[in-house]
């Protein structure tokens, strides 16, 4: 099993959810299949996420873009969206997690809506994890609306343009009242970002797993997330000084059992 530092564990994870029709096709599946096995493995992830501490997971469940998929296969993602609501109700709310969703909800099916919305609403006071479910979403779409809110205060008079800055327009992104993404994590061997948090990953890690997401679980999300750990993060400074081939640091012991700092986690 991986070994996580629990004391730099990423704030805000996202997870760009790919390889469902994939999983499905290899085993002679229809698609939908694929989606459903799909919608277990954001189960595992929300489960696990919550056990580790995270603060805030966005998963990107449906874009903009994939409502040009065909129509039998858009019904039945939104069907699983539904019963998904449904059965993990109970748990969102006893375990202290907020649910948000972020996107242009209102093209969702009333049949969706009728679920979403109440549990947006009564998870609203929990403190312990946000969960973000990008629906109907898109970065450029996301940017592009915050652009249009700015234009149209400077417009009437109530912002000035110099006041036209980086925060304003981050401000006025749904996605990133979570604070900007620390790590983003694509499952399926793709290697693309595809129209996901653009305007917040600027200075994100980028993790891809070649694992499928049906068959992505806490292991794979720990070793994703140790990935991260094992990295330095610049922000376009200067990183630390490499150290000379024969003063290298050797490894440091195991911590003591005693030791919280590290965790090794089973899923």
């Amino acid at each position: 099993m991986p070994l996580i530092e629990a004391r730099n564990l990423p704030n805000h994870v996202g997870i760009i959810m790919d390889g469902n029709g994939r999983w499905a096709q290899l085993r002679g599946h229809a698609r939908v299949e694929g989606h459903r096995e799909g919608s277990r493995a954001v189960r595992r992830i929300v489960r696990a996420s919550r056990r580790l501490g995270l603060r805030a997971l966005t998963l990107y469940a449906f874009s903009e873009q994939n409502w040009a998929r065909p129509e039998d296969e858009v019904d039945a993602l939104m069907a699983l969206l539904r019963d998904f609501l449904l059965s993990e109700r109970s748990e969102i709310l006893d375990n202290g997690i907020r649910l948000n969703a972020v996107g242009n909800i209102g093209k969702l099916p009333g049949i969706v809506r009728a679920v979403l919305d109440p549990l947006r609403d009564d998870s609203s006071a929990s403190t312990e994890m946000t969960l973000t479910l990008a629906l109907s979403y898109g970065g450029r779409e996301e940017i592009a609306a915050a652009a249009r809110e700015l234009a149209s205060e400077v417009k009437d008079g109530r912002l000035r343009p110099e006041d036209v800055t980086e925060d304003a327009l981050r401000r006025r992104m749904p996605s990133l009242r979570v604070g900007d993404p620390d790590l983003i994590i694509r499952t399926g061997g793709e290697r693309r970002i595809s129209n996901f948090l653009l305007y917040g990953l600027a200075y994100a890690e980028l993790h891809f797993s070649d694992t499928l997401w049906p068959d992505f679980d806490a292991v794979d999300l720990y070793e994703a997330i140790g990935s991260y750990q094992r990295r330095e993060r610049r922000f376009g400074l200067v990183g630390k000084p490499a150290m000379p081939d024969d003063k290298l640091a050797l490894p440091s012991a195991p911590p003591a059992a005693a030791d919280k700092s590290h965790l090794r986690l089973v899923g």
